[in-house]
């Protein structure tokens, strides 16, 4: 595809696998592109080693023998605070060291050409998203710089952000941050429109590597319109290897009595052996793990089942099911109202997932017309492709409507006095939108109000995720009640938030574009 921007590709950055397709006019439909090796998905994997840097297939290839300087999963560390739960227990489980750096920012620690480096979950993205546009641009035969990538629906504002960063530091044009299961969605509905005669109400059920997203659409006349999302962005295929390692460790143990649960190239090579089979339990019901010399020159064998693997997850898979009953209730919809359930994300494939599935919409059938692996960097591409005004033919009319996934708002405190969250955009509105409310003092004689930004559900700032902060000053004294603020959020069609205040009585104005794990008034630019 050509024109006056260029090529525009569409990229799935995945916790376990990243894929890149293009919008192509001689075919009229996306090319999923495949990689140096012939594959159609890439390691989201970088490797450190004394001579090079090694990312996708290179870098999975070697983590056995260079397991502490090769990068997975960063994607469940973008955007995160390493005080973060979730972080501390990742950081348990992974080969590579992970270190505390400046504001709580998570640093991933590697050796790289005899000497100690750090790096940034944004910057490990940064580089497997550039291994994906030379991906491309091998393919296509010419420079790509403009790009649509996904995320989670349910990531916040920080993940958001450092994702479009990393995409900025790949040498992308980030024409936008979508949710994966809308791109999902409009791979399942751009092929389908012409065959309905009516809207049709779509859940897309997405679990993938670590991350879980459900959404629910209305699509019609090539309008793809979010109603309400939910998810879980700690909960996918990562987990449910772990738990199969755990499984394997004890089982050596049991049967040796030696303990490899310290050995991380041990540790590693189980990962992958679980990965496999896991995989293969979806097609089959029993299969088998053999290592030869797993530890001390001792071979490992075991036989999985079906039903063993599903007892190890079940109260993973039973969690899959929560945010299917949450985005029903918010989209105030019942199941009988939903006329089809679309699957993606690899670990969509596995039996006893899509079983509960199906009993939370009492025995209808599930969709799997898509290709799970490919369909969201399918969807990311059209989009890519219309927003680079290359949208005619089948895309002609295509027109996407999305939401943000939790609630904004603003907590303004003044020496001792407090107040609740004040909601400004509640969850599940539709973006890009941009929402006004007034606000005032608390306290007689304020000189100084401080505006803190949160987003989540609680009327509890606390127990929300804060965002960042700033405070107008100068305030001429008056009565409590008395000086009045404007205060506005607006959202654009990434995702990104933008919180401003104005004193009326003064014309004095500060603003706050939030960023991600340093200071939060600079622009991407010099973050970059």
């Amino acid at each position: 595809m050509t024109g006056i921007g260029g090529h525009a590709i569409g990229i799935d950055l995945g916790t376990k696998y990243s894929c890149v397709g293009v919008w192509k006019h001689d075919n009229n439909n996306v090319d999923i592109i495949a990689n140096d090796q012939g594959n159609r998905t890439t390691p989201s994997c970088v490797a450190f080693t004394d001579t090079e840097l090694l990312v996708g297939e290179a870098a999975f290839n070697q983590v056995v023998r260079n397991p502490d300087n090769s990068i997975f999963d960063a994607k469940r560390l973008i955007g995160r605070k390493f005080s973060d739960t979730s972080v501390q227990s990742d950081k348990k489980l992974w080969p590579f060291k992970l270190v505390e750096g400046p504001d709580d920012k998570p640093m991933i620690l590697v050796t790289h050409k005899g000497k100690e480096k750090q790096y940034a979950a944004e910057e490990i993205s940064s580089m497997v998203l550039a291994k994906m546009r030379e991906i491309a641009e091998v393919y296509l035969g010419s420079t790509v710089k403009n790009a649509v990538i996904t995320v989670p629906a349910y990531f916040n504002n920080s993940q958001r952000e450092a994702t479009k960063k990393a995409g900025i530091s790949a040498g992308l044009n980030v024409m936008r941050i979508i949710n994966e299961p809308t791109a999902a969605a409009i791979a399942y509905g751009l092929d389908k429109k012409a065959g309905w005669y009516s809207k049709r109400n779509v859940l897309i059920f997405d679990l993938g590597g670590g991350t879980l997203d459900v959404s629910l659409l209305t699509i019609g006349d090539g309008v793809f319109e979010v109603k309400a999302t939910s998810g879980d962005t700690h909960l996918g295929g990562e987990d449910f290897d772990t738990k199969m390692v755990n499984y394997c460790v004890e089982e050596f143990k049991r049967k040796h009595n030696l303990d490899v649960s310290g050995n991380i190239r041990t540790l590693r090579r189980l990962k992958n052996a679980c990965e496999k089979a896991k995989r293969r339990l979806s097609f089959t019901t029993t299969t088998d793990i053999e290592i030869e010399c797993l530890h001390q020159g001792i071979d490992f064998y075991v036989t999985f089942t079906r039903s063993k693997f599903e007892q190890l997850n079940m109260d993973f898979f039973t969690k899959c099911m929560e945010p299917v009953q949450k985005c029903l209730e918010d989209a105030k919809m019942d199941t009988d109202s939903v006329h089809d359930i679309v699957l993606a994300g690899g670990s969509s494939r596995i039996p006893k997932v899509q079983q509960l599935l199906q009993n939370v919409f009492k025995g209808n059938e599930l969709c799997k017309s898509i290709h799970p692996d490919e369909a969201i960097a399918y969807g990311a591409a059209v989009q890519a492709a219309v927003l680079s005004g290359h949208g005619n033919g089948k895309l002609k009319d295509f027109t996407l409507l999305d939401v943000t996934p939790l609630s904004l708002g603003v907590d303004t405190i003044a020496d001792h006095c407090n107040t609740f969250m004040t909601v400004v955009i509640p969850r599940n509105s539709q973006i890009p939108i941009k929402e006004n409310t007034s606000m005032t003092t608390s306290c007689h004689n304020q000189t100084h109000v401080r505006f803190s930004i949160y987003e989540g559900e609680s009327e509890t700032p606390i127990n929300n995720n804060f965002l960042g902060e700033f405070v107008l000053e100068g305030i001429p004294p008056a009565p409590e009640g008395v000086p009045k603020f404007d205060v506005c959020f607006e959202i654009d069609a990434n995702g990104i938030l933008k919180v401003s205040a104005e004193d009326k009585s003064t014309g004095q104005k500060k603003d706050i574009t939030i960023i991600s794990g340093c200071d939060r008034k600079q622009g991407i630019e010099t973050l970059v």
